[in-house]
């Protein structure tokens, strides 16, 4: 016999008794917000409803179930039992969650979160003075189509110009004016003086004509009309010159973004269902890894990995200090980077090989008599030999100044032309007639060289194979488990705060994979002991600004 039910009968309201199971991923929320001991003090305005480690823990719990919207983490609140019991039955709406989620509060909160993490990774065993750096693609919450291109903007700016010259130069010539030269380039507050100088004119045309008796056809109206519509058309030429304008501004060092979300640029993503490359809205999201844990993150609007690897160790300099080696792809092998590594930390070693290094590999490119690598090279006297015995003597050096202002040296070599009886080398002239010319970057082939010798070393090599398989998991996990492969807030700041819930949701996830697939250890209790017990051994006092 089924016992009774009888929703309508009278009940005794009492809070949820429930517990999680002790392999949860809410216990390891609830212990790791706790250790972060975030006391909000109410100075001015109106008193917070709700606890801000409270809001933190929904927010994690919800992520880490790859439950993203704030409308489905309130719904989640009220129905999730484990969810409630987060919560102890507090049911924060939607707008409350969304403005915790782009606050400067969780900001600085998920700032220090990592460095807490990554000490308490570091006290336990799991990580050692390695990193991964890698980056990938996430789409921007805005519409594909809003694209803005640079190169559109720069073309009607100079159209947009030439269109006000001639309107400009239209009026002189109608009154018998000096026209302006077809290069000028007006600012806006030129181009408002001259339009106050054609408002004035204006007025005074309107004057004449009401004081001189009324004719047709009136020999003034005829410049009136014009006069006014000239007028007209360089009001809205001014208002397309500041849309140029603000349009730069937005830009900076970007090709394109987008309308929707001005923080965004339009990249080509990896997850491309048309295979048609296809360029979407987005950022650029780098992180540094170690065993499957996100360390550090941090978001770029340029879709290039080559530029945004020396920023990203400028903002996680603490992280940098701790770390031996860093390992990355070759997206990152680049002059510049080499260089600042040198220089500034020349204390990390950095396997990070060259864009060409595994085509080098091939025998193709061995056997290849163009490739200077190839050559014979007499360092005494500083001169090259190409396979068909042409000698490249020394001629001068040269200086290249890329649009960022990295400038790079160049050893130029040119080819001898005549023989020792004077006899002229064919195979010392392009087809054309001109002298081979070779430049060779001695700097840039220290680099190269000190990388080839680092990837063949058994130790670092091994440690470079050891990064796809450290850092692509990760991303995996973050895209293909929880489903993180879009942002639902604009702007840069706010993708910043939700990027970092993302992540550290899946860093708890792993850690709890983590200790329950360990043997050793038994029930959950003696886990809370442990990591209890390595939080209290740096967690010393709170962190939240008050």
């Amino acid at each position: 016999m089924y016992p009774n039910y009888n929703i309508n009968q009278l009940t005794l309201e009492l809070s949820t008794q429930y517990s999680p199971k002790e392999n949860h991923v809410v216990w390891v929320i609830y212990e790791f917000v706790e250790s972060l001991n975030l006391d909000h003090v109410y100075t001015y305005g109106r008193p917070k409803e709700y606890d801000p480690s409270m809001l933190l823990k929904i927010l994690l719990y919800a992520y880490s179930r790859g439950i993203f919207s704030s409308r489905a983490i309130e719904q989640f609140a009220q129905e999730n039992l484990p969810a409630r019991w987060l919560t102890q039955e507090a049911e924060p709406s939607y707008r409350t969650l969304c403005r915790f989620r782009v606050s400067q509060e969780l900001r600085t909160i998920l700032t220090q979160s990592f460095d807490d993490f990554t000490h308490f990774l570091k006290q336990a065993g799991f990580i050692d003075d390695i990193i991964f750096i890698d980056g990938t693609k996430i789409l921007a919450d805005a519409n594909k189509y809003s694209f803005v291109w640079k190169k559109n903007t720069m073309r009607y700016e100079e159209l947009n110009r030439q269109q006000i010259v001639t309107l400009i130069n239209d009026i002189h010539e109608h009154f018998q004016q000096a026209v302006i030269p077809e290069d000028t380039d007006l600012t806006l507050d030129e181009l408002e003086e001259v339009l106050i100088q054609l408002e004035v004119h204006l007025e005074q045309l309107e004057a004449e004509i009401a004081q001189e008796p009324r004719i047709s056809p009136h020999p003034k109206k005829k410049s009136h009309r014009k006069l006014k519509r000239c007028l007209r058309q360089l009001r809205q030429r001014q208002l397309k010159k500041r849309t140029c304008i603000l349009q730069k501004e937005r830009f900076g060092e970007r090709n394109s973004y987008s309308k929707t979300d001005t923080d965004a640029t339009f990249m080509r993503m990896k997850e491309d269902s048309m295979k048609n490359g296809q360029l979407k809205p987005g950022y650029n999201l780098q992180v540094a890894t170690r065993e499957k844990f996100f360390l550090a993150y941090q978001l770029f609007p340029n879709p290039t990995d080559t530029r945004t690897f020396i920023p990203f160790l400028q903002t996680h300099s603490s992280l940098v200090e701790q770390t031996q080696v860093v390992a990355a792809d070759a997206g990152y092998g680049s002059e510049a980077n080499y260089r600042y590594l040198e220089d500034v930390h020349p204390q990390l070693t950095a396997i990070i090989p060259y864009n060409t290094y595994i085509k080098e590999q091939s025998k193709r490119w061995q056997t290849d008599d163009q490739k200077i690598m190839n050559w014979a090279y007499v360092e005494s006297d500083d001169y090259y030999v190409d396979p068909q015995g042409v000698r490249f003597n020394f001629h001068a050096y040269r200086t290249r100044t890329d649009k960022y202002g990295f400038e790079r040296q160049f050893t130029e070599y040119v080819a001898e032309t005549k023989t020792i009886d004077q006899m002229n080398i064919e195979e010392a002239f392009t087809a054309k007639g001109y002298k081979r010319r070779i430049q060779v970057n001695p700097e840039y082939e220290y680099f190269k060289a000190k990388q080839r010798q680092l990837l063949s070393d058994d130790v670092y090599g091994s440690i470079y194979h050891q990064r796809k398989i450290d850092v692509e998991p990760a991303f995996s996990h973050l895209k293909a488990c929880l489903g993180f492969i879009r942002f639902h807030v604009r702007g840069i700041d706010r993708v910043n705060n939700e990027i970092g819930l993302a992540l550290m949701a899946s860093n708890l996830r792993r850690w709890v994979f983590l200790f329950t697939s360990i043997k050793k250890i038994q029930n959950y209790d003696s886990l809370r002991i442990i990591i209890l017990g390595i939080l209290e051994t740096y967690v010393t006092a709170s962190y939240f600004i008050k």
